[in-house]
């Protein structure tokens, strides 16, 4: 009965089901497949042990990148030696090699255009040193840091907006440089559609800017004083760590050279002096580095008597009125 149903046959021991021979099915090409699907699962467990063996190796932060671009170099050799493996076993003609490879290469690139893009930007990633993981970055409009890298997508713990880009796309609830909780996954090919912004590569710092409207009856000169006291006592170990990152730039590219001591600049408007005060800050910490920075001036510009100026209006006067009992001439 069994025989009627299934049967080998033929010097290939072909597969025949109901008298139906089945192309390409029989007993060598069984055995490949099977083979190919216990070296997959050795690979995948290889990697896997390597994977844990990182992990556990590089627990330190200060490792945190070597380990990420030690994993990423596993990561393709494991990838080449499956596709090696697995060419071995299905072709051992070298001319049936070729012929296939030829014919698989055409098709992928035809119906796997994006997929190959982003492959594509993954090695270029790595080569021109784009970014890392742990840096903060700005891509296919996702603002936030880098915490995996694939073949195919970058994966960013994305964070808010500042006010002056808060109705930039996509819709943002945090209006400062923190964490919103959402973790996004962008395409590779976006390197290839659009600037990546980075903050971090070379120079972990960069700077910022507090606008305080004055009035023009307050002491100008003392409030340009509070202010860079305030910037300077919370900004001076910045200024003295960034040194040493500013000329290894300076080295990497051709950079003019830039003031890291805070200043203030003032511009004259129709309703009150601008104060701005430019300042350097880490590429994280700058909303609590402003928090303290706005405490201290607010705290000074009391004592000093200083007033800010705002888009308030002010009535100084009103007409006299007249109140008539109903009926009663004007």
């Amino acid at each position: 009965m069994v025989d009627q149903i299934f049967r080998l046959v033929g010097p290939n021991r072909a597969v025949e089901i109901f008298g139906v021979k089945l192309v390409g099915v029989h007993a060598v090409n069984v055995k490949k497949f099977l083979f190919s699907i216990l070296f997959i699962l050795l690979i995948l467990f290889i990697g896997f042990l390597l994977r844990r063996f990182l992990t556990r190796s590089f627990v330190n932060r200060r490792w945190q990148r070597r380990a990420f671009w030690t994993r990423q170099g596993i990561t393709i050799f494991l990838a080449l030696i499956l596709i090696l493996g697995l060419a071995s076993i299905w072709f051992d003609d070298p001319g049936r090699l070729t012929t296939a490879l030829g014919l698989l290469t055409a098709a992928l690139v035809f119906a796997l255009q994006k997929v190959i893009t982003a492959l594509a930007g993954y090695f270029i990633i790595l080569r021109g040193k784009t970014f890392n993981v742990g840096d903060r970055i700005r891509m296919g409009g996702v603002r936030g840091d880098v915490i995996a890298l694939s073949l195919m997508q970058t994966t960013i713990m994305e964070m808010g907006q500042p006010l002056p880009v808060q109705q930039d796309e996509p819709a943002m609830w945090v209006q400062s440089r923190q964490y919103t909780g959402r973790i996004v996954s962008v395409s590779n090919a976006q390197i290839f559609e659009e600037p990546v912004y980075n903050y971090t590569l070379y120079f972990p710092y960069i700077w910022e800017e507090m606008v305080v409207p004055v009035h023009y009856r307050s002491n100008r000169a003392e409030a340009e004083r509070i202010m860079l006291e305030a910037a300077r006592r919370h900004t001076v170990s910045l200024s003295e760590l960034s040194e040493s990152d500013l000329k290894e730039l300076k080295r990497r590219y051709f950079l003019r050279s830039a003031d890291l001591r805070p200043r203030v600049y003032w511009r004259l408007t129709d309703n009150w002096l601008e104060m701005s005060m430019r300042f350097i800050a880490r590429d994280s910490g700058i909303r609590e580095l402003k928090d303290a920075i706005s405490r201290e001036i607010l705290q000074g510009f009391d004592e000093a008597g200083i007033e800010i100026s705002s888009a308030t209006m002010e009535v100084v006067g009103l007409p006299p009125l007249r109140i008539h009992p109903k009926g009663e001439d004007e």
